[in-house]
């Protein structure tokens, strides 16, 4: 009877109202009948499965719940950003009346103070929506941390500042359970070995994102961990990794199938981006497979949208110059129809082969 986290938690809530809503429908039309010992049985049950779940994980435990729990996500995503950035503006208005020995105690306490106030609200908070804002502020206060003592003590700045900035953030992360921090972290990790491919060809660690192949490594390491480390403590995790995986692969393909000159290689900047447009395609369309194989919805929707913007981009290269505006935009609808179409009928094929 026990859920092993809140989001198992929420979705046997939401499949008892589906439950319940589809026995009255079939009630009604005299498809089944219980008895009232039965149905008061039934109804009792449910309730101390809702009642248990709200004690245990604060559930949504209705609709109008689920629609204000939506509004608190968003609140605290806002709220955590400018507490973020109010501690960060708050120690760049007072930092020149500090000597230097308050300025190295003021940054390590701030770091260690709203870390294990973190701690202490998680252990209190149910919701998770006040731990993502206190885990923010330490987020914030940890990368001044590193900031700010670089510039005391005149150290020059590297992209290894990235690396802790990233541990920080994954610990908060695992520790809390939360995916604002995860994804915080990965943008770390992304940046860091983006910068680092970036040194290897030859570059300043700070024009990494002047190749944008630099970028791929990462997409490799991000979509090989969660087939490496199991997530199953904790939700959504391994989706993300996926997601940003897909990103970082997919967006610097079509920056280079617009953009040539960007590339390491030394080929004819017009042979370059036939290349990455074929890329594009291919790696869009194998994202949709695969995403449908796996039932990854988020690889299903990042590859759709990412194939559709490569189309879209192409069609503008070749048509908008030559058509009649009425007329591209008509091929233009005229695509999405039969894309569709086509991902009506990947809808249909697991149902199929079922029957």
């Amino acid at each position: 009877m026990s859920a092993p986290s809140r989001t198992d938690a929420q979705q046997r809530a939401d499949e008892i109202r589906i439950f319940q809503r589809e026995l009255a429908r079939l009630q009604h039309d005299n498809v089944i009948a219980l008895s009232a010992a039965q149905s008061q049985a039934l109804a009792e049950h449910h309730e101390r499965l809702l009642v248990e779940y709200a004690a245990a994980f604060d559930i949504d435990r209705d609709t109008h719940a689920k629609q204000l729990s939506l509004g608190m996500r968003i609140a605290s995503f806002l709220g955590a950003l400018a507490l973020a950035a109010s501690v960060f503006f708050l120690f760049y208005q007072f930092w020149g009346m500090l000597p230097t020995a308050a300025q190295v105690g003021v940054l390590l306490t701030a770091v260690l103070v709203t870390f294990l106030v973190t701690l202490w609200i998680q252990g209190r908070d149910d919701t998770g929506y006040f731990t993502k804002l206190a885990a923010m502020v330490a987020f914030a206060c940890f990368v001044l941390n590193i900031y700010m003592l670089g510039q005391i003590f005149n150290i020059t700045p590297s992209d290894k500042a990235l690396l802790p900035w990233a541990a920080f953030a994954f610990l908060l992360a695992y520790a809390c359970d939360l995916r604002l921090l995860l994804a915080t972290g990965i943008l770390c990790v992304v940046a860091f070995i983006a910068a680092r491919t970036g040194t290897w060809g030859g570059m300043y660690w700070l024009d990494f994102g002047q190749r944008p192949e630099n970028f791929l490594p990462a997409a490799v390491l991000l979509f090989a961990v969660p087939q490496w480390i199991a997530h199953r403590r904790f939700s959504g995790f391994a989706a993300i990794y996926r997601l940003f995986a897909l990103l970082t692969l997919l967006l610097p393909m079509l920056v280079l199938a617009n953009w040539g000159d960007a590339s390491y290689f030394e080929f004819d900047p017009d042979f370059i981006e036939g290349i990455y447009q074929v890329l594009g395609f291919v790696t869009s369309a194998a994202a949709i497979w695969l995403g449908a194989r796996r039932q990854w919805p988020e690889v299903v929707n990042t590859g759709t949208t990412m194939f559709v913007i490569f189309l879209y981009t192409k069609f503008f290269d070749w048509w908008w110059e030559i058509m009649p505006k009425y007329l591209f935009f008509l091929v233009v609808g005229l695509t999405a129809i039969l894309f569709l179409v086509v991902l009506q009928r990947l809808r249909k094929t697991p149902r199929s082969r079922a029957a």
